[in-house]
């Protein structure tokens, strides 16, 4: 008997340890979205029309009157990139997907990587830097909602199918 209550502690004790390791990485990722988008766009979204490398013309405003617009900015260089990247990709096929790929090299090669991952979410090449630098993009992943025009919510770094998820249901 003394076993089942030492295991019933035991899990106790680890369930209390790992939500309290959950609500601290919570905050701390929080902080440290707060602070990287300081410096970016609130309210009104930046004008952004451009094509994409499928020849597609964008123009996110326009788009984000119709369903609210996820906006990625990424980098085929960015190691954070290659675990949004496959949520960015399913998210692609049930809502309004923009991407802008950052200092990734010239079309071809974006294409190229593309291909390899078997993405298929529409790219923007900022091949010179201009909508980043329009969006003040500090760092990638960064990841804008943007709805009826208005940027709703700004993400920095790694986000999980849920947080994403939750970021587009709190934009409609």
């Amino acid at each position: 008997m003394a076993k089942r209550k030492n295991w019933k502690g035991t899990l106790f004790k680890w369930s209390k340890e790992l939500i309290s390791v959950f609500v601290l990485v919570t905050l701390v990722s929080l902080a440290l979205d707060w602070y990287r988008s300081l410096d970016m766009p609130k309210g009104d979204a930046p004008t952004l029309q451009a094509v994409t490398l499928d020849n597609i013309p964008v123009d996110i405003i326009e788009q984000s009157h119709q369903e609210p617009v996820v906006l990625y900015f990424w980098a085929t260089w960015c190691g954070a990139c290659r675990f949004v990247s496959p949520t960015i990709d399913w998210f692609s096929n049930h809502y309004h997907v923009v991407s802008v790929a950052l200092s990734s090299g010239p079309d071809q090669r974006v294409k190229q990587y593309m291909q390899a991952k078997d993405y298929h979410f529409p790219v923007i090449n900022d091949a010179n830097s201009l909508i980043s630098r329009q969006w003040n993009i500090t760092v990638t992943p960064t990841i804008a909602v943007i709805n009826k025009g208005q940027i709703e919510n700004i993400s920095t770094g790694v986000t999980t199918p849920m947080g994403l998820w939750l970021r587009i249901l709190s934009a409609q």
